[in-house]
């Protein structure tokens, strides 16, 4: 992790080490699972006494934010995970209506980002978007779904970040957290459909493009657009999934009726032979 603790210009307090800490990890700086540096390093990038830092950390572990790991250093506790309860995120994986609010409320919160993000975005925030940007196109060549669809979840990851709003960025991150913990079984499905990867990669650019050009508006609309795709795509795909099961069943039941009937016709040509040989003088 590069140097992103500033030294402690007053009193070299363990409260002060606190706050800008805590201050990290509410501006989505320090993520979940991130693992601070060393305790050399972290207290020379302070400018304080080990003590003092061994105490702020300590703070900050009592109240849930960091975690230690025998062995394997401090870490970003996972604060997001605790938004949606267990027992919620199973509910929602097992309703339908769910999924469907679900997306309809990512239309909404995600347009509100996107426009944020085109009136506030930084040039180190463009930075990020366009190496996430880049790396989306590479994966799409590759022909990866999975691999396409954790970038799908990082480019909207940033893009709240370049929104600049602690409370957006959180609740984003909760939202997104229910994709990448597999909530929705089905959501590369969409990726499955004829043309849709194309689509989404076209969706994609078209937000990243009105964030770099600085229109807010041209942003939220590209937003929303793109969330009402995938809802009607996430609809014909399990239209499509749901014809395709029945169409197998279908299938299966034909050649079972086929089966049986070669069956019978065979047995009842047997049985007409022996009955003829019976009757054979």
């Amino acid at each position: 992790m590069s140097d992103i603790f500033s030294r402690i210009d007053h009193s070299r307090t363990a409260d002060e080490v606190v706050g800008q800490i805590e201050a990290l990890i509410l501006e989505g700086v320090l993520r979940p699972g991130d693992r601070l540096p060393g305790e050399r390093d972290l207290a020379r990038q302070f400018e304080v006494s080990r003590p003092i830092l061994r105490d702020a950390l300590k703070a900050l572990e009592m109240r849930g934010l960091l975690t230690t790991r025998h062995g394997g250093g401090t870490h970003v506790a996972d604060v997001i995970g605790q938004v949606f309860s267990k027992p919620v995120m199973e509910l929602i994986s097992t309703h339908r209506k769910a999924a469907a609010d679900y997306l309809e409320y990512r239309r909404e919160i995600e347009g509100v980002a996107a426009e944020y993000a085109a009136r506030r975005a930084t040039p180190d925030d463009l930075a990020l978007l366009d190496r996430i940007m880049a790396r989306m196109e590479e994966a799409h060549g590759s022909g990866d779904f999975q691999h396409e669809a954790d970038i799908d979840v990082e480019f909207h990851n940033a893009v709240g970040e370049c929104a600049h709003n602690i409370i957006l960025l959180h609740t984003l991150r909760s939202c997104y957290r229910l994709l990448s913990d597999g909530v929705f079984q089905n959501r590369l499905l969409v990726f499955t459909l004829p043309g849709a990867r194309e689509d989404l990669l076209a969706q994609h650019r078209a937000i990243h493009a009105a964030v770099k050009a600085g229109d807010p508006a041209a942003a939220r609309k590209a937003a929303m657009d793109h969330i009402t795709y995938v809802e009607r795509a996430m609809a014909q795909a399990e239209r499509s999934g749901d014809w395709q099961r029945v169409s197998r069943l279908r299938l299966k039941q034909r050649a079972g009726e086929q089966e049986t009937a070669r069956r019978r016709g065979q047995n009842e040509t047997g049985a007409a032979t022996r009955e003829s040989g019976k009757t054979t003088p």
